[in-house]
């Protein structure tokens, strides 16, 4: 393996998104080439406007794509999907909660050939982590309880944004979801397809929603009922 894509979907992120991007390029990814993906989902902060200025610096490795209309985190992923040419992809949100110096962990055992999936829990101790919203917190573990019942399984922290998936285990997945139910359905399909997946301990450093975070009860529902669709009607 050579090469590693890292998805960034974006949506009003203007204030951490520099911050990202210096993070994920710093970051050593078990010393792969990086090729750096952003969908800009119509943001309406500024962010738009700052990723067209970058778009007029060299490359350096990083493509740039919009949408037209806001059309949610899942379809932000699958347009950056469609361009990525790595041997290993991976999830990054365009904010702070998540640290790439330690995407490293996850990549390596599918670089060693030992995993065909990584999760990195946010949930399973030895990490710092800044304390959930108890909602929050119910609500992971609620919906990680119904991904265990349904898909036999055993995983602390299906809706983590860390993510890492072997290319071609995730090119050959075709992804419905336009919003948050991007997780549980990739979930689903990777339980379901028996591939090999792992789960690492991960640093997580949440915001709440005065610092911009997005995910609401509404989309705790959806990922509930994309749960039981791609179990039993998929």
């Amino acid at each position: 393996m050579k090469k590693i894509s890292i998805l960034i979907p974006v949506f009003n992120e203007a204030k951490t998104l520099n911050e990202v991007l210096s993070a994920v390029r710093s970051a050593p990814f078990c010393g792969l080439e990086k090729e750096i993906i952003l969908v800009d989902d119509c943001s309406t902060d500024g962010t738009r406007e700052l990723l067209q200025e970058m778009q007029k610096e060299p490359a350096n490795g990083t493509g740039i794509y919009f949408h037209a209309k806001n059309m949610g985190k899942g379809a932000a992923l699958r347009t950056a999907l469609s361009y990525a040419t790595g041997d290993v992809i991976v999830i990054q949100d365009a904010d702070l909660e998540y640290d790439p110096q330690e995407y490293d962990e996850l990549v390596k055992l599918i670089v060693a050939h030992r995993a065909d999936v990584v999760y990195g829990s946010r949930l399973t101790g030895g990490k710092p982590a800044r304390q959930f919203k108890f909602l929050h917190f119910v609500g992971n573990k609620f919906l990680t309880l119904v991904t265990n019942v349904l898909y036999d399984t055993t995983i602390s922290d299906m809706e983590t944004c860390y993510k890492a998936f072997r290319a071609d285990v995730i090119k050959n997945i075709t992804i419905r979801s336009n919003r948050f139910e991007f997780e549980p359905e990739i979930t689903a399909k990777v339980l379901k397809r028996k591939h090999h997946l792992f789960e690492v301990p991960i640093s997580y450093y949440g915001r709440d929603f005065s610092e911009g975070k997005k995910i609401t009860w509404k989309d705790g529902i959806g990922a509930l009922r994309a749960l039981f669709y791609f179990r039993f009607f998929d």
